[in-house]
């Protein structure tokens, strides 16, 4: 179990994906999003979502994610927050949406 101070630590917040490309040089397909955060600010961050997302439908997308893990390389990009997604029984990511739209850098809690 971890307290309520434990889970205040982490920033979670909502923001819109404004890009999203190919990450050629991943492991597993990915893509590589970018994404604004509102007063946060604009973030990059890579996703393996390919499966289930196309580049098109992800632009303008409402997302959820992490905004204050340390940057993390991976390869020659830095993914600088972590989006959130359930694994379905495939084991495929479905992101975490708000069901309806609502400010970019808005907290979650």
């Amino acid at each position: 179990m971890i307290s309520w101070e434990d889970f205040e630590k982490l920033d979670i917040r909502c923001g819109t994906i404004l890009e999203a490309v190919d990450f050629i040089n991943a492991k597993k397909p990915a893509y590589q999003l970018i994404i604004d955060f509102g007063e946060t600010g604009i973030k990059k961050s890579s996703a393996q979502i390919t499966k289930l997302y196309t580049k098109e439908e992800l632009k303008g997308k409402q997302v959820i994610a992490v905004v204050n893990f340390p940057v993390k390389q991976i390869g020659n990009f830095f993914s600088e927050c972590l989006v959130l997604g359930v694994y379905n029984e495939n084991n495929d990511v479905v992101l975490l949406q708000p069901s309806m739209p609502v400010k970019n850098g808005s907290k979650a809690g």
